[in-house]
């Protein structure tokens, strides 16, 4: 099979090799799938450079990304999944060598969730890690309808989601925003551009001076003061990035006295029941046609070294998806 690989962390161009190597085999309980569309998250980009503290090759040869969609070829022994079934996949590239950038891999038949046959594979490649964590960030604590909630970020790959499904959950959405055309690119009726406005003051303004519910936080550390000012007594902040401030101080006591719940998520350890709970709401939304997706074109696996810099440069509106 083709694939993409690294053997040593670095630069996308000096480490990203495409060739051959042999198709696995399903193991117990496992399903072989042959890959359509590999979907390139922050977080690939970043292992693959090395990025992570502490970062070491936790295997020889590494072939990354987590998220994807194929169809599934073969079925292991104990699994009772259809071969030619459409599925995305999920944690592909976590804490384990080889991920979706090959033309074929082996995954837990649990990875492999049912991909309706009205979204597209490279659609389906974007549910992973952006869809999965928007779903979580929102719907952790139970239902939100009637709520107000702030997403921060909303042009991006998880805020877009979470815009869309805090109002499918019946939620009031205000999102954040640096420009009128991510604004638009968001998808929610009601933003801020925090570039030119106090978005604690304009979020006040919005809401008559209740403030907000429910915050899904792109950056901890950087929003920590407008949050406390503006999240309700005994809200909740879905917390899943804090680029500006790796290790922010907490005001402890402000929260405290507020009684609000901080949820620091990350999807790879979004699994069990909790997965299958935002996969059952995601399967609903899709075949209803509820989702919009913003799939940028990475070209195919002879070019995931540009893939991977277009992932780095943060310019895209968008999964860079790559096709298999």
């Amino acid at each position: 099979m083709k694939a993409g690989w690294y053997e040593t962390f670095g630069a996308a161009s000096e480490v990203l090799v495409v060739g051959d190597m042999e198709v696995p085999a399903p193991g117990p309980g496992e399903v072989l799938v042959r890959v359509h569309a590999s979907g390139i998250n922050p977080s690939d980009v970043k292992l693959r450079a090395g990025a992570r503290p502490g970062a070491v090759m936790a295997y020889p040869r590494i072939i990354p990304h987590s998220d994807g969609a194929g169809v599934i070829e073969a079925v292991g022994d104990g699994v009772d999944r259809e071969v030619d079934e459409r599925v995305w996949l999920w944690n592909a590239g976590w804490q384990r060598a080889f991920g979706t950038a090959a033309e074929y891999v082996c995954l837990p038949s649990d990875q492999a969730v049912r991909l309706p046959d009205n979204t597209s594979f490279a659609e389906g490649a974007c549910f992973g890690i952006p869809a999965m964590t928007a779903w979580y960030a929102l719907y952790s604590d139970g239902p939100i309808e009637g709520q107000t909630v702030l997403v921060t970020g909303g042009a991006g790959t998880v805020g877009r989601y979470a815009c869309q499904m805090a109002r499918l959950g019946g939620a009031r959405v205000i999102t954040t925003v640096s420009s009128e055309e991510k604004a638009r690119h968001s998808t929610a009726e009601e933003w801020i551009n925090y570039r030119e406005a106090d978005v604690a003051e304009a979020v006040m303004e919005m809401t008559g001076g209740a403030g907000v519910d429910r915050i899904v936080e792109v950056d901890f550390g950087a929003n920590q003061a407008t949050s406390l000012e503006i999240i309700k007594t005994s809200g909740v902040i879905a917390s899943y990035a804090s680029a500006a401030e790796m290790v922010p101080p907490l005001q402890f006591y402000g929260f405290m006295f507020k009684d609000v719940t901080l949820r620091m998520l990350i999807a790879y350890h979004l699994i069990g029941d909790r997965h299958k709970r935002g996969e059952a709401a995601l399967t609903e939304w899709l075949e209803a046609g509820a989702l919009s997706h913003a799939v940028v074109p990475g070209g195919t696996l002879d070019d995931i070294a540009a893939a991977h810099e277009k992932v780095e440069a943060g310019e895209k509106l968008g999964t860079v998806v790559i096709e298999v």
